[in-house]
């Protein structure tokens, strides 16, 4: 996955499309991410101790990495992230749309 926590993305397909947001989490056996006020659902919580209350409440769940577009830092595009190897032999990313690393 070219999509690690920290990165600002934004989602392609879906009913959250053209939303932005921060990755809080990655799943990288399930390809999904867990995207910052992206895929809102509504869950209903049973009160499992005395004097907790249940009820319904709103989270985010994981959406399918694939659904998502790393957004580029200088030029503020969605774009895909390649990789390059530096002179000192270290792997880092960089937007394929403006060839700045990430």
């Amino acid at each position: 996955m070219t999509i690690r926590k920290g990165d600002k993305v934004r989602v392609r397909a879906g009913k959250d499309k053209g939303k932005e947001g921060e990755v809080v989490k990655c799943f990288p056996k399930t390809s999904k991410v867990m995207v910052q006020g992206v895929n809102i659902v509504t869950k209903h919580r049973k009160a499992r101790k005395q004097g907790e209350t249940g009820g319904i409440v709103k989270i985010e769940a994981p959406i399918l990495a694939c659904k998502v577009m790393n957004v580029c830092s200088k030029c503020g595009e969605a774009s895909r992230s390649g990789y390059r190897r530096l002179t000192d032999g270290t792997k880092v990313r960089y937007c394929k749309k403006c060839d700045v690393e990430n």
